[in-house]
């Protein structure tokens, strides 16, 4: 197998397309953000990534069908009179490996680069060691009249804020991303880093609606909100957790507090 394999599942003409990346991270916020949006739209597939740089493993669904793990690109065709289609690049994970990393997103933005891509949103997750009820959104960009212009939207730029660099996918689509002639902000949602977030995903999305000047309708994304609150109350309320029957010992239900899709 090539180091990664890109499948085209639609040859598509897009306008001035604009690429967001949400990609597994800290409390998920990035990929919870880049498949709500993605789904919100509409947005139909495009290609899939496969990779020997992601783990050695295959999804197994409820039907019992395998696939190999992927990192998928999605379109959107926005409506007439706006000039930006999109491009959501989600997937199951990042590359295991620096290696793995550069490859994988060098990759994507040579594909991307060849659909007209000048301009990139990343998504991500910046963990704060402890619960955040109001989160802020962080950024990081690549440009000063970028920083300007998102910080209209309530985006805090500070050099302390993201500890002096970026890690993994978030980082690199803006660097590399660069010698591809692509300019880029990546955005983060401050998050406990304990759970996935939805309210860190939702904040994400509010400033990236109003960036790309789309409607989103976050109802479901508050939905699941309420459900990680309450899951959350329940593990860190002992009084509640010791009135659960069978909650202290050894077959007690298990909360999955992996990704809600």
């Amino acid at each position: 197998m090539q180091d990664v394999l890109i499948r085209t599942l639609e040859k598509v003409e897009l306008r001035q397309p604009i690429l967001v990346e949400g990609l597994p991270g800290v409390g998920n916020v990035g990929k919870l953000a880049a498949d709500y949006l993605r789904d919100q739209l509409g947005a139909k597939p495009l290609a899939t990534f496969y990779s020997k740089f992601f783990p050695p493993q295959v999804y197994v669904s409820e039907a019992g069908i395998v696939r190999l793990v992927s990192n998928d690109l999605a379109y959107w065709k926005a409506p007439a009179g706006t000039p930006h289609d999109l491009l959501v690049l989600g997937g199951d994970y990042q590359g295991i490996s620096p290696e793995g990393q550069y490859e994988i997103t060098e990759r994507v933005l040579d594909y991307c680069a060849q659909l007209g891509v000048k301009q990139v949103f990343t998504l991500a997750g910046f963990a704060q060691g402890r619960v955040v009820e109001e989160p802020k959104v962080l950024g990081a960009a690549t440009a000063p009249a970028l920083v300007e212009s998102m910080k209209k939207f309530g985006v805090v730029f500070s050099r302390n804020d993201p500890g002096g660099g970026l890690i993994g996918a978030s980082g690199l689509f803006l660097g590399l991303g660069r010698l591809f002639g692509m300019e880029g902000v990546c955005l983060m949602g401050e998050t406990s880093g304990y759970f996935v977030d939805p309210h860190s995903a939702g904040a994400v999305l509010r400033v990236l609606s109003k960036a790309l000047k789309v409607e989103l309708d976050l109802t479901a994304l508050e939905e699941k909100a309420k459900e990680i609150d309450k899951i959350a109350q329940r593990i860190h309320d002992p009084e509640q957790r010791s009135g659960e029957p069978g909650a202290a010992g050894p077959n007690a239900p298990r909360e999955d507090l992996g990704y809600i899709g």
